[in-house]
């Protein structure tokens, strides 16, 4: 497994700029592949599409609305009501007000509801994809203000640690009219899908990229989340389908965030 990055261990607890945190990626594993497949988008970095996000998402967390006519000034994303900074890398973790570990985007809908009275028929939250959705402009804005932060997702708690294990199995378990499980692409170094070259799951540096979303998706023109990504590759495999703001989905993420632990995110990153 890769080491961290040189010189970003003693920063890993502060904001970066996405575009930097890419570049030190870059120089530190100049023979990598995958990290260096696009020179187009390794340009267009500072540019990216998806920083277009941020400012409709900050008005949407601090803009009173929904039934309760109440901002998200007071959820609690794991490190205090309203605090942001750092709390992306940090997540999926348990929350003792319900009980359970949620990854990201099911804590985010369970405060809009909660908070601010949306139900699932709203199409603040049954809108889940695309640049245009809420849910895709909130998470571009609160985990933006995790870039650069080393991934820690807790796993002091029993249901933290159980979670995260349920994600390895699932990670290397084959299914589906194909045999297929995720290790098939992400098991080794060089794997290609069509021109695409695949990030590998062991390779630390690799991966942190690999599981940082929200990004600006080229080849679809729009902002994606951790749980497209999933939802496609599942799809790629034949699998049955994952519904978001279930175990089985945030167990994955558990086993994502935890493989690229110590490494800084990219976010919002920009992929092919």
């Amino acid at each position: 497994m890769a080491v961290g990055v040189a010189g970003t261990a003693a920063q890993a607890d502060e904001w970066q700029d996405p575009n930097d945190v890419l570049q030190m990626l870059l120089e530190a594993q100049p023979d990598s592949k995958y990290l260096h497949q696009s020179e187009m988008n390794i340009m267009m970095m500072p540019d990216n599409p998806a920083l277009w996000l941020l400012d409709d998402g900050e008005r949407l967390f601090h803009e009173e609305r929904g039934p309760n006519n109440a901002s998200l000034e007071s959820c609690d994303f794991g490190k205090g009501e309203g605090v942001l900074e750092g709390a992306y890398v940090e997540l999926p973790r348990y929350f003792d007000d319900v009980g359970k570990v949620m990854d990201f985007e099911q804590r985010l809908v369970h405060c809009m509801k909660e908070i601010q009275g949306f139900t699932s028929d709203d199409s603040a939250v049954s809108q889940r994809h695309g640049s245009g959705s809420d849910i895709m402009r909130l998470t571009t804005y609160i985990a933006h203000q995790s870039s650069g932060y080393a991934w820690n997702p807790p796993l002091d708690h029993p249901e933290e640690q159980a979670m995260r294990d349920a994600g390895e199995k699932l990670f290397f378990r084959r299914g589906g009219a194909m045999d297929f499980n995720c290790a098939a692409c992400h098991g080794d170094s060089g794997k290609q899908i069509r021109a695409s070259v695949l990030p590998e799951m062991r390779n630390s540096q690799e991966w942190t990229k690999a599981v940082s979303w929200p990004a600006h998706r080229a080849g679809q023109d729009n902002v994606r989340s951790q749980n497209h990504r999933i939802r496609g590759c599942v799809w790629q495999m034949r699998h049955a389908g994952i519904l978001p703001d279930t175990p089985v989905n945030t167990a994955l993420i558990s086993y994502w965030n935890d493989a690229a632990r110590g490494e800084p995110a990219i976010l919002p990153d920009l992929k092919r």
